[in-house]
């Protein structure tokens, strides 16, 4: 025999699905349904019992009879991970235990109420709940145990979370010791019809918070002060302090009190995420760690809890991209081209939430449709630096990753905001690694701080693992002495293009036409770009060093920098001449010019220079980079790094590195 219980919210199915499902049913079952409908299983199907009854009534009588299942039909398909409201990823739970589907339905999850499964725990009865729009589907089965899946983590296995609550917490320095404390308290409130759902004791014994209903907030407050009014003026206890606009976080799942680690990974988690956990306390039986957050970190808590305990299908980045131009339009024709292949083969689902330029930005919760981008951001309403700020933080979104393939000094000031809200940052950019040290250096505490990363891979070398190399050998002991490095992928490419047919003016306008040079390539040509790039170089070796330091040695005249654009195009091709007979002097002797960056014994400089055949920055091709690490273990023959030092491509496969490394994959 099956029972069965049909909720009124079943009755706002189809009456044809309802009336197929009736039909169905075995002859001996036992229907519980509403009064008014029961006239209908009975006309329908002349082989069942029909009795007048909600699920709590039906739970009862499967108990009683021994029935061989309870199946409580619905208007929903089952338990799930969480609130699908919020979390998109959400699915059906197809197993829990009655342990686990009473706590969660203590927290919330309104499936169905504790007290109708209550009968049935420890009884060998499962439960099923199905769902009457789709009778197909399978639903949620709940059984006296369950056994752990492989694959899923095994840990978690659901969430729920109850919104406007309040925490009252009373406290005294006095109340150690104290008996009767607690049963008091719980007395006051319960002569005052308050319910509690979630208590939090300090070991100490010198308070205790308790999570209510806001709409109890009050009235709770004055019947504790009033409780503990001799004490509070003698000044052994405080008055009650109530916080508003809180939310409660379940998580849930008996294998929590067998599982290692959980809490740490749980805190840790959300605290790398930006997110402060107000109170949490778990329940004797171990099946649920419960948290209090602020109202507003609600939805945030939950997409983090739920994506770092394998209830997702997927990990998630959620990224915000900024600047479009060759290399941001690059690493969105990468993302978009990669994501398929990441989401099946390494469970990585990357979400572009948000892509501005300099007047416009587009953004959206639900991540932005990469085959549009271009018309999106073409129609999306104006944006300025502070409007930028707000939107990447306002939205709040767990897993944040900020992405800045500008050149823009002012987008580099938004950096320190981003991570001190836990967002990430993978910058293209140089100009915050190269800025002063006292700021590069707080980027990098702060980020370490709290939790997330400031990566910029891409400032040095494009694509080459440059930064992250020399990390790799201070982080391992080694110890970097001296720095040797052809670092501009622009002057290299147009050392190796000037010849007798083509002048030197002339492979400065092709470097940029080609995207090798910056917008104005003079700050390549002053050798700006290069001593930033020495500076970062040497900063993440582990020297403090600013701009100012670098002796620069220009190969061009001072007053080409010191004009306009316009301008400098039009005086280029007076150095045609000049710089054509020093490359045939050059040629004649079988060398090459190099322009090269370099650092020892607390010299740091930038010039160019000629180089033998024997070299091996002699034979450096096109718009190359090649790096020479002098260490205390690599001293007599140094590690040389080698490869493409400039395009937008390389250094949006950069980016794009640096994005997949946050992920830890």
């Amino acid at each position: 025999m099956t029972v069965h219980s049909f909720t009124p919210k079943a009755f706002t199915a189809e009456d044809s699905k309802i009336d197929s499902i009736i039909c169905t049913l075995r002859a001996g079952d036992v229907v519980f349904a509403p009064a008014e409908s029961a006239d209908r299983f009975t006309r329908l199907n002349h082989g069942i019992s029909v009795r007048t009854g909600g699920t709590e009534e039906a739970a009862a009588f499967a108990a009683d009879k021994g029935a061989e299942s309870l199946e409580i039909w619905t208007d929903c398909d089952g338990f799930m991970t969480a609130d699908p409201a919020i979390i998109k990823t959400s699915y059906v739970i197809d197993e829990l235990s009655y342990a686990e589907a009473m706590e969660l339905s203590n927290f919330g999850v309104k499936v169905l109420e504790a007290a109708s499964l209550s009968p049935l725990f420890g009884k060998g009865i499962p439960t099923v709940i199905r769902n009457v729009r789709h009778p197909e589907r399978l639903g949620s089965v709940i059984r006296d145990a369950v056994q752990a899946k492989e694959g899923t983590g095994g840990t978690v296995t659901g969430i729920a979370s109850i919104d406007n609550i309040s925490l009252l917490t009373f406290s005294g320095p006095s109340m150690v010791g104290i008996v009767g404390v607690d049963s008091r308290l719980f007395a006051a409130l319960s002569s005052c019809d308050i319910s509690v759902f979630f208590v939090s004791q300090s070991s100490s014994e010198t308070g205790i918070s308790i999570g209510i209903k806001t709409s109890d907030a009050e009235r709770a407050k004055d019947a504790t002060d009033r409780e503990f009014s001799i004490e509070i003026a003698s000044g052994k206890a405080n008055r009650c302090i109530v916080e508003n606009e809180l939310a409660a976080v379940a998580v849930v799942g008996e294998r929590l009190r067998r599982s290692k680690g959980v809490g740490a990974k749980l805190f840790s988690t959300l605290g790398r995420n930006g997110i402060n956990v107000l109170a949490c306390a778990q329940g004797s039986s171990e099946y649920n760690i419960s948290l209090i957050v602020d109202k507003r970190f609600l939805r945030k808590s939950l997409n983090v809890i739920h994506d770092s305990f394998f209830l997702s299908e997927y990990q998630e980045l959620n990224l915000f991209i900024c600047g479009v131009g060759t290399v941001g339009s690059s690493l969105l024709e990468q993302i978009a081209s990669q994501k398929t292949k990441l989401m099946k083969e390494h469970n990585l689902k990357l979400n572009v939430v948000g892509i501005a330029r300099s007047i416009r930005g587009v953004f959206s919760r639900e991540g932005l449709d990469l085959s549009r981008w271009r018309e999106l951001l073409e129609t999306a309403p104006a944006l300025d630096l502070q409007g930028l700020r707000d939107e990447v933080i306002g939205m709040n979104i767990f897993n944040s990753v900020f992405v800045d393939c500008t050149a823009s000094d002012a987008v580099a000031t938004l950096y320190h905001d981003f991570i001190e809200h836990n967002i990430s940052v993978v910058a293209a950019n140089k100009v915050a690694a190269s800025s002063g040290y006292a700021n590069y250096s707080s980027l990098k505490e702060l980020a370490l701080k709290r939790g997330v990363k400031y990566l910029f891979e891409t400032n040095v070398g494009a694509g080459l693992p440059i930064i992250n190399t020399i990390n790799a050998l201070k982080n391992s002991g080694d110890r970097i002495l001296k720095i040797e490095a052809v670092l501009s992928g622009t002057l290299n490419f147009i050392f190796n293009t000037i010849s007798e047919d083509i002048p030197f003016s002339r492979t400065v306008r092709m470097a940029q036409e080609q995207g090798f040079s910056e917008p104005d390539p003079r700050i390549d040509l002053s050798g700006k770009d290069v001593i930033r790039k020495l500076v970062i170089l040497a900063r993440e070796a582990g020297y403090k060093v600013e701009q100012e330091d670098v002796e620069a040695n220009l190969f061009i005249p001072k007053e080409f920098f010191d004009c306009s654009m316009e301008e400098f195009w039009q005086r280029l091709p007076s150095l045609d001449e000049d710089f054509e007979q020093r490359r045939k002097k050059l040629a004649a002797d079988h060398k090459h010019w190099r322009f090269v960056a370099r650092m020892e014994n607390g010299h740091y400089s930038v010039s160019l220079r000629e180089f033998e055949e024997s070299h091996s920055f002699y034979v450096l091709e096109g718009s190359n980079n090649i790096i020479l690490l002098t260490t205390e273990r690599y001293n007599r023959h140094p590690m040389l790094i080698q490869g493409y030092g400039a395009g937008a491509d390389v250094t949006a496969a950069g980016v794009f590195a640096d994005i997949i490394s946050i992920a830890n994959i």
